[in-house]
């Protein structure tokens, strides 16, 4: 509360303090007459005790309370009460919200000698953070279905149920100095009220109040009869914006409260806002919040060592729930974000270092040693010259492959980059050790595409020949296992990759199935990674001892990520195109200009290329998108490129069918290929120049940029038309970007920016776990929170030391121990 705010309560009503040893006795005696039930407060009588004896030896003793017998009950009720004559006289400041919320947020003091941090309360289940939150007053069963909606259900919950933001009405103005727009609050009298319906049948209390500078009129729709009467004559403050109406100022549907009670809770402060349900107002989730903090917040333990808080600069983990609540001011909000923030950012952090320091332990992985002879076969076979990127990403795996801990490479690139290969050498070089190699991939057109690409790689004869000069048998034997293959064709994968007769199988997430028993699995590549499940990747791993894991990725991944998500990968990036290809040049176009940009496909037809067309995104069902695809093929074969041959490819389609129109688009019998975004990945047609996204507002930046990458695979200049309606300003923001750039890199940092990384990566495939108050752009705070966990896990892999106790809390309260990035 502000000090202009606090002057103005003190000239304006008498003083509400209450005697703190009155308070306590009353109580206490209460507890006395029910028989020492512990009943007298919700929450439990060692919870009252441990907010109004703060910092007494007595607190101690109460933490047996709830277990004790009543003898031993009775006798610390007593001791309790003689206790309370100490305090007689003293002001309570417990018994109003708003002060536990206020605390002086400044860094602990460094003692002169050691402390030690208070051991953690004793809660039974039902008790303490556990309490049901219909427990707390004013908690009725009709909000329960609202509250259980948010997850809401234990005391614990609702303290861990954070603002998202908060609106300042810290400002006291007089009337005259109002100003139209600004959010303010007002300490005034109420001059007259008068209620009238409007012509929707709404009821609408207005009310004239004023200072003594001036008037101003207050409005309030749906609010009951009895409030107009409740209002007159009193002494309110008003928070709320500012608006000038007929040379009146007027403030709209403002927060209320009455000036003797002081609570403050809604007005003159800054003011949380919380994630709320029809049903629940912020005016109630307020009280029950601040009700919560009153009478719980002894029982919150801090999960940092009080020492890691000294050298870090933080404050204790009860204030910073406290001031994330309801605090005095921007510093305040500020300290207690750069705590809970820290403290999110050192669970991740923690599991990643712990994951780690595992691996590292482990020495069952298989030491897979390049041959030479056969590396060398390898690159002189390959139509293209290996970029600096892909020998330098080939030269760490090679190392990595190696060592007999297990491998965990991340290999990202963009759209392009030749990541393929790199794959390739890897399983290769498994195969040439005696080891076999899963690839998996998340559909079956790009299943396909790294099937008929590494088999391609893998057939040269001088690879063949080196190959069977190493092992005494031809090879490499690389198989395709997918949902169309026939039954014959996968018994005799099964039976090979169990036998150990094949080296290499690629398939989608089938490899993970029971059936798949590999005889010696050296090493597991999953493309597009992300696209998977946290066990379909742990999965997939699991079919051999300790393989040596290759993630692949074409979505750039921003730092932030690279150093939370995926920080216990080592990792690669392709940063180079192939030698020969051109950049691709996007144009964003309008509904308009669909004329224009038909003709520019007819012409490269002509010209003897082939394009794509996406279809606009349908979000209701994949039937209803195919349905859509449908007409849309119809139409544009019809009316927009008649005598060239067209085809369709969307998600319902059989497997064969898919392969053999992506087929006919290969060989070039198809001229234009009208498609869902089953394109996204694994089409690979060097001889396609156009993409054209129809409806290109309604696709998230990734998307857009990996439909790009569609095209500009082959040395001709290729171009990408963004057919787009007027969509939203953050629609506009992604088009504007994929126009502006090819550079997969940034786009992704903006699309990082604008979605958050729970729909960047998705958060059930990632692991990562939902960020309630650390933001991925905090760098500073996430190479911080890396060095912490880095030191402690250095000197306690196993968080056994007495010190580290409380970070076993922190880890499961993010529930990201175990997780597998």
């Amino acid at each position: 509360m502000s000090s202009s705010i606090r002057g103005s309560i003190a000239r304006n009503r008498p003083s509400t303090a209450v005697d703190r040893g009155a308070r306590i006795r009353q109580v206490l005696e209460h507890e006395r007459r029910l028989g020492y039930a512990d009943d007298s407060v919700v929450g439990g009588l060692a919870a009252f005790v441990r907010i109004w004896f703060e910092g007494s030896p007595i607190v101690g003793q109460f933490d047996e309370y709830a277990t004790a017998a009543r003898e031993r009950r009775a006798a610390l009720v007593a001791e309790a009460l003689r206790a309370s004559e100490a305090l007689a006289g003293q002001p309570s400041e417990v018994t109003r919200p708003g002060t536990l919320g206020r605390p002086t947020v400044t860094p602990e003091p460094r003692p002169a000698h050691p402390i030690r941090d208070p051991p953690p309360p004793v809660q039974r289940a039902g008790t303490g953070l556990e309490t049901p939150i219909e427990r707390l007053r004013g908690v009725g069963r009709t909000h329960l279905p609202h509250l259980e909606a948010l997850e809401l259900r234990v005391v614990g919950d609702l303290l861990r149920h954070y603002p998202t933001r908060h609106i300042d009405y810290s400002r006291l103005r007089k009337v005259a100095e109002l100003t139209p727009g600004e959010n303010v609050t007002v300490v005034a009298s109420v001059w007259d009220v008068a209620t009238t319906r409007t012509r929707r049948g709404l009821d609408r209390i207005e009310a004239t109040i004023g200072d003594e500078t001036g008037t101003l009129v207050a409005t309030w729709f749906r609010r009951r009869d009895y409030m107009s009467q409740k209002l007159r004559g009193r002494q309110v403050v008003l928070s709320g914006r500012v608006h000038a109406r007929y040379g009146l100022m007027t403030i709209e549907d403002p927060e209320i409260e009455f000036l003797e009670q002081a609570d403050l809770l809604n007005t003159g402060r800054l003011v949380p806002i919380y994630r709320a349900t029809e049903g629940l107002t912020q005016r109630w989730l307020r009280r029950i919040v601040r009700q919560a903090l009153d009478l719980f917040h002894g029982y919150l333990v801090d999960p940092l060592h009080h020492s890691l808080r000294l050298r870090e600069n933080l404050i204790e983990y009860r204030r910073a729930i406290a001031c994330i609540h309801f605090p005095e001011d921007e510093d305040e909000l500020r300290t207690a974000r750069a705590r809970l923030a820290f403290d999110e950012f050192l669970a991740i952090q923690l599991g990643v270092a712990r994951r780690r320091v595992r691996r590292l332990r482990d020495e069952a992985a298989p030491a897979i040693n390049v041959d030479p002879e056969v590396d060398s076969a390898l690159r002189r076979s390959l139509p293209f010259q290996l970029t600096h990127a892909q020998r330098r990403a080939m030269d760490e795996i090679s190392a990595d492959l190696g060592r007999r801990t297990p491998m965990a490479r991340l290999l990202q690139g963009d759209v392009g980059s030749g990541k393929t290969v790199v794959a390739a050498s890897a399983l290769l070089a498994a195969a040439v050790n005696g080891w076999q190699g899963l690839l998996m991939a998340p559909t079956e057109i790009l299943a396909e595409q790294h099937g008929r690409s590494v088999i391609a790689l893998l057939a040269s004869e001088p690879l063949r020949v080196a190959f069977e000069s190493c092992r005494g048998r031809p090879g490499p034997i690389a198989r395709l296992l997918i949902g169309g293959t026939r039954k014959r064709a996968r018994e005799e994968a099964y039976q090979g990759l169990a036998d150990g007769s094949i080296d290499i199988l690629i398939g989608t997430h089938t490899l993970v199935q029971e059936g798949i028993a590999p005889k010696s699995l050296g090493i597991a590549v999953i493309d597009e990674q992300h696209r998977f499940g946290v066990e379909q990747r742990a999965a997939l791993a699991a079919k051999g001892g300790s393989p040596h894991v290759l993630a692949m990725t074409a979505t750039p991944i921003p730092r932030t990520l690279a150093m939370t998500v995926y920080g216990e990968f080592d990792l690669s990036v392709l940063d180079e195109m192939p030698v020969g290809r051109l950049p691709i040049k996007t144009r964003l176009l309008r509904e308009e200009d669909r004329t224009d940009a038909c003709d520019f496909i007819r012409a490269e037809v002509r010209a003897g290329h082939q394009a794509y067309v996406v279809c606009p995104l349908v979000e209701e069902t994949e039937k209803t998108e195919t349905a859509a695809a449908t007409a849309e093929y119809e139409r544009l074969s019809r009316d927009e490129f008649p005598g060239l041959r067209t085809g369709l490819l969307h998600g319902r389609l059989r497997s064969t069918e898919k392969e053999r129109v992506i087929g006919a688009f290969r060989r070039g019998e198809i001229d234009v290929l009208v498609a869902t975004t089953v394109v996204e990945v694994g089409v690979d047609v060097p001889n396609a120049t156009v993409m054209m996204i129809e409806g290109a507002e309604r696709f998230g930046l990734s998307q857009l940029h990996q439909l790009r990458g569609r095209v500009g695979r082959g040395d001709a200049q290729s171009y990408c038309i963004l057919l787009a309606g007027r969509g939203s300003a953050e629609a506009e923001d992604r088009l504007k970007a994929v126009e502006s750039t090819t550079d997969g890199f940034r786009l992704a940092e903006h699309d990082l920016r604008l979605r958050g990384p729970g729909e960047f990566l998705g958060t059930r495939q990632s692991g990562l776990p939902e960020l309630r108050i650390a933001q991925l752009s905090d760098t500073d705070m996430i190479v911080r929170t890396r060095r912490v966990a880095e030191e402690i896990i250095g000197v306690d892999p196993e968080l056994v030391r007495p010190e580290h106790q409380g970070l076993h809390v922190l880890l499961r309260g993010v529930a990201h121990e175990g997780s597998a990035a």
